[in-house]
């Protein structure tokens, strides 16, 4: 029997997952990925941002010295990022850094992870115009399933924002 080849997204995943686990000790590092997220500045030019380029922006909140918010940011997120052009910010839920919120009102990033409330770490949110949720909230980690779930979610925000 002949092994069905891989589809080069589905193959990025499989290898992104393989880093995830390997961050956790579980396997081997599956290749160097991108490591960090922009944090968000001004969610208004984000958004707008990602609205031209007909996409949703995807928001991570992270909590400094979390696993889980590692291994989603730099095995998923970063990488989607940097290698594929995802539109996407972090919020670090812990943070005085100074962002805006979807109405352009001054807040720092806890203040706008408990405006949304947030309740678990990492969540990552998807938005469309006004600041709306297009998808399910994908919160917390799990080293099974995560690239299925977030792949999920992004078609869910990317049919809803077509729509």
């Amino acid at each position: 029997m002949t092994p069905m080849p891989v589809p080069p997204l589905k193959r990025r995943r499989l290898l992104a997952g393989l880093g995830a686990l390997a961050t956790l000790g579980l396997a081997a590092p599956a290749r160097a990925a991108a490591k960090t997220l922009p944090p968000s500045r001004a969610l208004p030019a984000e958004l707008a941002q990602a609205l031209a380029a007909r996409q949703p922006l995807v928001v991570m909140v992270s909590l400094h010295g979390c696993p889980w918010c590692q291994v989603v940011r730099e095995h998923y997120l970063a990488p989607m990022h940097a290698e594929e052009g995802l539109h996407v910010v972090q919020v670090d839920w812990g943070s005085a850094l100074a962002t805006q919120t979807v109405d352009g009102a001054p807040i720092t990033h806890g203040e706008l992870a408990r405006a949304w409330k947030v309740k678990l770490a990492p969540t990552v949110l998807f938005l469309g115009a006004g600041g709306r949720e297009l998808a399910e909230r994908l919160e917390g980690g799990s080293p099974d399933f995560y690239s299925g779930y977030l792949d999920q979610r992004l078609e869910q925000a990317r049919r809803a924002l077509a729509g």
